[in-house]
């Protein structure tokens, strides 16, 4: 039978192990280089960033959506887009949108979601200095950004 000094020392090793296991991954998740985006598939926006997003409901958008979210969004918003609580649970990202009865309304409610989400994507997201989501501007270009909100259109918690 164990001394109660080695039961002390396995218990202690194991909760150092532990936490060292806890600690590198929480070092992992901010030290994270952005994937680029093959978007060569996808019918070119030119410079001139959309007002909204015009890849809605195009199946190769999506895909090449998925492939983008993974690279460079799951790691904080979750795997399918199902927060983990680091970040927003981007699944809910149009719920307003969607109790709206008046058309019109949802149109200009959507095309509001989207002008949002580009921006946070394209500025990231910095309250008292301190950095919440990095901005991607220059790292993704247009098509990568809308083909990442064409997927998140597809994971939505209150459909449209």
């Amino acid at each position: 039978m164990p001394s109660i000094r080695s039961r002390h020392r396995f218990l202690l090793t194991t909760a150092l192990l532990v936490g060292a296991a806890f600690q590198t991954s929480a070092w992992a998740h901010g030290d994270v280089t952005p994937q680029a985006v093959d978007t060569s598939s996808l019918p070119k926006l030119g410079d001139d960033w959309r007002a909204e997003n015009p890849y809605r409901k195009n199946d190769a958008a999506i895909k090449v959506g998925s492939s983008a979210y993974n690279q460079n969004c799951a790691r904080c918003h979750g795997l399918e887009a199902i927060s983990g609580g680091i970040a927003p649970d981007l699944r809910k990202l149009d719920n307003e949108c969607a109790t709206l009865k008046d058309d019109r309304k949802k149109a200009a409610c959507v095309k509001d979601v989207d002008d949002y989400y580009a921006g946070s994507v394209r500025r990231g997201k910095v309250r008292n200095g301190a950095v919440y989501m990095p901005p991607f501007e220059g790292i993704l270009n247009q098509e990568a950004v809308w083909s990442i909100k064409a997927y998140l259109e597809t994971r939505r918690e209150k459909p449209l």
